[in-house]
């Protein structure tokens, strides 16, 4: 979001920010993708003036992010969680440069 700034004016990232509000979208990504638009209507010339979009309420549609849509279609996870007690057994004996064992919280 902050970075938008760099490309575009300050009245078209506010113009993305309300238009993505009202939709219910409330990613950077849409806001970009607003705030773009907006500066495209900008550069092109007016030839009708667009209506407002209606708030939502009920009855309108929702917006469904890609993300949510592919978690709920998931199956479920059956693998075991994975471990790291292998690696613990890496762990427990350490040589030492003066030539004896050193387990695992022990001063050389």
């Amino acid at each position: 979001m902050l970075l938008l700034g760099r490309h575009l004016a300050h009245d078209h990232i506010v113009a993305g920010l309300a238009t993505a509000l009202r939709a219910g979208a409330l990613t950077a990504d849409a806001v970009a993708l607003e705030a773009r638009k907006a500066a495209q209507t900008d550069d092109e010339p007016a030839v009708a003036v667009p209506t407002p979009r209606p708030v939502a309420g009920p009855g309108a549609g929702t917006v469904t992010f890609l993300h949510e849509w592919k978690l709920n279609h998931l199956p479920p996870d059956t693998r075991p969680l994975p471990s790291v007690t292998h690696y613990d057994q890496l762990l427990r004996h350490r040589r030492v440069v003066g030539g004896g064992d050193l387990r695992e919280g022990e001063a050389p």
